[in-house]
């Protein structure tokens, strides 16, 4: 395995990688061992996490392709086209190697937890879900020489809420209207609310960098009851709170369940990628999500910037 860029997230994966690291990649960071990726010895590696901007991520991913190497990049894939993510999921399958964009948020426990309660109907039919995502890095965004532009948070914080959507309810042909973009502290968008009518559920996704507290919610209603889960793990303490209507006008009763410690979905993602790596090929498209990441673009392309 090696490691394609040594920021943030290229540290948080060597972290859960350890050991299966060979060798690190970046063309500036002084402690990486080489500058360019096509200068690691090909047979001493064949698998690569890809964490690097946006704009080297697509060369990267065909050259280690090609190479016949397993690929996670780093959420999200927005090439100016689509069509070029269909070309990387050709790429893979043809190459018979995984290839995996990463979406970690779908391994916390009570969003997975709350998935299973859906799948299960405990609230019925589901009228109406509100995810809301919100930190408070628009200064860090702005003095970031590559990040502070685009589509600025709708790419970085809205792919995750548009991915959840569909892990959480299955629809992926759904399309989104903007309800607001705003730009209050940044050159590109700090802050936006996108919604979904078509059909049920009604779908809002708010996603804000000038959130001064870090603030993660999902609020799912339905007939015969309601789903809440607020917080991330890796921010700490979170709650999954199941609510069950009283008929006709009562104070619903609430279960709350809490799930402490370690963020656990960097190594549940890690084993996951690892999964698909052993399995890739096998029975296409088993070991690529790319489709995923060809809607998020429709979604995200039709924003202007």
């Amino acid at each position: 395995m090696i490691v394609v860029g040594l920021g943030i997230q290229g540290r948080k994966r060597i972290a859960v990688a350890g050991s299966d690291v060979v060798a690190t990649v970046d063309p500036v960071v002084p402690d990486a061992r080489y500058r360019r990726v096509e200068d690691v010895p090909i047979g001493d590696y064949d698998a690569a996490m890809v964490c690097t901007p946006e704009s080297a991520k697509i060369p990267i991913v065909e050259y280690l392709l090609s190479s016949e190497k397993h690929v996670l990049v780093e959420k999200p894939l927005l090439p100016a086209d689509a069509s070029e993510i269909s070309a990387v999921q050709s790429l893979a399958r043809s190459r018979n190697v995984a290839c995996y964009t990463a979406y970690n948020h779908r391994f916390e426990p009570n969003i997975a937890r709350l998935k299973s309660l859906l799948d299960q109907r405990v609230i019925g039919s589901v009228y109406l879900a509100k995810l809301h995502y919100g930190n408070g890095t628009a200064r860090d965004f702005r003095n970031s020489p590559w990040r502070d532009k685009g589509l600025g948070v709708v790419s970085d914080l809205g792919s995750h809420l548009l991915d959840l959507t569909d892990f959480l309810f299955g629809q992926k042909k759904r399309d989104y209207s903007v309800s607001c973009l705003n730009r209050f502290e940044n050159n590109a968008y700090d802050h936006a609310i996108l919604i979904s009518r078509a059909g049920l559920p009604v779908i809002e996704l708010e996603m804000s960098l000038v959130s001064w507290k870090n603030t993660f919610r999902i609020d799912v209603i339905g007939e015969l009851g309601s789903l809440h889960v607020g917080g991330l793990c890796k921010w700490g303490p979170n709650t999954l709170r199941i609510r069950k209507r009283i008929f006709p006008s009562g104070r619903p009763e609430e279960e709350i369940e809490r799930v402490d410690g370690p963020d656990p979905t960097w190594g549940m993602e890690y084993r996951h990628f690892q999964s698909l790596c052993a399995g890739a090929g096998s029975a296409p498209p088993a070991g690529t999500n790319l489709d995923n990441d060809v809607w998020i673009h429709s979604i995200l392309n039709g924003i202007s910037t």
